[in-house]
């Protein structure tokens, strides 16, 4: 994906999906060693934060015309989906407590 992108955006936009993406499944490795539910609940809070930021930057990278509009839908699809299972465990998880 990061082909399509200008020299300029190595250190910028893609450092930071990079960063973003590795965010999102850290924060939930990091909380599932908590030892409360709301404990955990902060790092979930921070990964879907991390999601919706990705999100942000995909929005950008294709007004910026750095991706097309396939890859764009194809990879919000994702996204999407991705918060949604987040949201649901956070969900899941606020019931618990």
């Amino acid at each position: 994906m990061f082909r399509t992108f200008p020299d300029i955006e190595r250190f910028n936009l893609i450092s930071q999906l990079i960063r973003c993406a590795v965010s999102i499944p850290s924060n939930i490795a990091e909380g599932t060693s908590k030892s409360t539910d709301r404990h955990l609940n902060k790092y979930i809070e921070d990964s879907l934060g991390s999601a919706f930021e990705w999100e942000t930057q995909l929005i950008v990278a294709y007004r910026q015309k750095y991706i097309d509009k396939t890859k764009y839908q194809l990879l919000e699809n994702k996204i999407q989906e991705l918060q949604k299972m987040i949201s649901g465990f956070q969900g899941r998880l606020k019931l618990k407590s």
